[in-house]
């Protein structure tokens, strides 16, 4: 039975991850470049004043005024929480060695457009968000689904079904991506270096219990206390781990240009090989750059708008900035110095992107840190790996608890946490693989509804977003602003102006 539905997962997996859904996820990203006139281009230094640039000059950048909501540099470190995980270490190494170093470029190419599906789902979920019986912002792919996509002719009840399956495959991505994977990364990350008994399984469950008792008491608290964490361990952990990597990569400078070099030329590698296996090249650093890319930021799957969407914003544009810079952080940066870390340590063939030792995944990371610190490097990778990991845990543990709560109501989130919580240490106490392939694939289905829906609803994106320029950079003081899809949060709003 277990093999039969590994069987069929690997199946609809291949189509989920497959070149078509690549295409929709990359393509929807480009199309909403084409309509906003290359807005993370045109507007790049604009975000960068808005958001990151705002920390130390806009008080409601990193302290909220409203209670029920969290400040926009909170949403930013939730969201990174969630997305800056094993995949920006582990993920990045096994991009290299299936996809060769080209595929780092057409990674860096996924994230170029994936800022801009990421700034639509952010500016959508402002824009049709609604508070709860608690008094708390409630946004995200299922509320545009419902009320964007629903209120358009005929689509009443498409967008309702498309909302309870877009909550669906969230729940069960959470359990695995966002719990099980993360934990089994942490215990492999840390038997790298520790033993508490000196058997695997007893360790693993040890590590387990530990986790679960943290995250319990940081994840019971709701969003406020998830953000309260967040804010503090995501830009320590992002910090460490980009000094970490730098301190390496100048180490190797003489290896940066040709490392540069490798990944544009293997990008576009056809002379290497005869015949039809040129394309074939370029087909597998494609394919493993954009998933890579993809799986990363997560740009496209509709996850982080729902954290991005309690933010205490006002402007949907403003949340969309922060979109951007999350995107361009996540991998132009932290993942970028990962492929540079792999690429100028000499652990893999800078034409192929094999594997010198026969190390993958994290233990290519490993070894590129303990050649260069020696068995330091080792605890450097195992701290890094439990920091991104933990973060991501408590990401996915909102992103969840959102989507339980839209099937089920507020009151039933408790449940959720229970469950969550419990499947922590259940997941470090057995092979969590075929559950992570499921999540796997179940990450993949959100895509589907959530860019029906930003598609769907690009000529809104486009509206809020011209409003916005023309108030913002055109001098149109005397135009209203367009805050909300509803009535009375559009009001609401507009005197917190």
């Amino acid at each position: 039975m277990v093999e039969k539905i590994g069987e069929i997962n690997s199946f609809i997996n291949n189509i989920v991850w497959g070149v078509p859904a690549l295409v929709l996820l990359i393509g929807t990203g480009v199309l909403m470049t084409v309509l906003t006139r290359g807005f993370q281009f045109t507007h790049f230094g604009h975000m960068i004043k808005e958001t990151i640039g705002g920390l130390f000059k806009k008080k409601d950048v990193l302290k909220s005024d409203d209670k029920n909501s969290i400040s926009q540099f909170q949403a930013l470190c939730t969201a990174l929480s969630a997305t800056i995980g094993t995949g920006n270490i582990a993920g990045i190494a096994y991009a290299i060695t299936m996809g060769g170093p080209g595929a780092v470029f057409w990674m860096w190419v996924a994230a170029i457009f994936g800022m801009m599906t990421n700034y639509s789902e952010n500016v959508l979920g402002i824009f049709f968000r609604r508070r709860n019986e608690l008094g708390e912002w409630c946004g995200g792919a299922m509320y545009y689904l419902k009320n964007g996509l629903g209120s358009k002719k005929h689509c009443a009840v498409l967008g309702k079904v498309l909302a309870v399956f877009f909550s669906i495959f969230a729940i069960f991505a959470s359990f695995g991506i966002g719990n099980m994977g993360q934990v089994a990364s942490i215990r492999e990350g840390i038997a790298n270096v520790f033993t508490f008994t000196g058997d695997a399984k007893k360790d693993g469950v040890i590590v387990g219990v530990i986790i679960a008792i943290v995250a319990a008491l940081v994840i019971v608290g709701g969003l406020t206390r998830i953000a309260k964490a967040n804010e503090k361990i995501v830009p320590f952990m992002a910090g460490f781990y980009i000094v970490g990597t730098l301190i390496i990569i100048i180490m190797n400078a003489d290896m940066v240009i040709p490392a540069f070099s490798a990944i544009f030329r293997n990008a576009f590698r056809m002379t290497a090989v005869a015949g039809g296996v040129g394309g074939a090249v370029i087909k597998q650093a494609i394919t493993w750059g954009f998933k890579r890319g993809v799986f990363s930021n997560e740009a496209g799957l509709g996850s982080s708008v729902m954290v991005h969407s309690a933010s205490n914003v006002k402007e949907p544009v403003t949340q969309g900035l922060w979109g951007i810079f999350e995107v361009f952080f996540d991998t132009m940066i932290v993942c970028t110095l990962t492929a540079l870390l792999i690429l100028t340590t000499g652990i893999v063939d800078l034409e192929t992107g094999a594997s010198i030792t026969g190390a993958s995944k994290l233990g290519l990371a490993t070894e590129a840190f303990t050649n260069s610190f020696g068995s330091m490097g080792g605890i450097f990778i195992a701290v890094a790996v439990t920091l991104f990991a933990f973060s991501t845990v408590l990401g996915w543990s909102y992103y969840g608890t959102k989507a339980w709560e839209y099937l089920f109501g507020t009151k039933a989130t408790i449940i959720y946490k229970v469950i969550f919580i419990a499947i922590i240490v259940l997941g470090s106490a057995l092979n969590a693989d075929l559950v992570i392939d499921l999540s796997d694939t179940f990450n993949g289905l959100m895509a589907i509804p959530n860019l029906i829906g930003v598609l769907s609803l690009s000529g809104t994106v486009m509206a809020i977003t011209n409003n916005y320029s023309k108030r913002k950079f055109k001098g149109q003081t005397d135009l209203k602003p367009m805050l909300s899809n509803f009535k009375d949060i559009q009001e609401e709003q507009e005197k917190r102006l």
